[in-house]
């Protein structure tokens, strides 16, 4: 495993729909709603998912140049996604905003970690 992403872009691409993802829940829409309701997510606490998601983001665009950072990043959102599924899983609520947006975020994550790192040069 290397410590600097090759290729870069799709560290940077996981970074964009983290950061529009990180917006959209600001005001979240119907089907963002729809899952941090489901899952029982006080709405008082939606504020640091987006905290998290910037962070996660900038990160990620920072690891592309900085050894270390973004692998650390990528794996972090990973581990997100797993809470994030747990959650889902937890709460009973396996409606198609899980397959959808939480499975869907997952199995994104977890590619960009194996293109950028794992299998270097793919």
């Amino acid at each position: 495993m290397t410590v600097l992403p090759d290729p870069w872009w799709p560290q940077a691409v996981l970074a964009g729909i983290l950061a529009v993802d990180a917006v959209m829940s600001i005001r979240p829409p119907a089907f963002i709603r729809v899952c941090l309701e489901g899952v029982g997510f006080p709405e008082d606490w939606w504020w640091t998912l987006v905290v998290i998601k910037l962070l996660a983001a900038a990160g990620l665009i920072a690891g592309i140049s900085v050894a270390g950072i973004g692998v650390a990043a990528n794996a972090g959102v990973i581990c997100y996604f797993l809470a994030a599924s747990a959650a889902h899983i937890r709460a009973r609520f396996l409606k198609s905003e899980f397959w959808l947006n939480c499975l869907g975020m997952l199995a994104l994550s977890t590619l960009a970690l194996i293109v950028s790192y794992v299998v270097p040069g793919l």
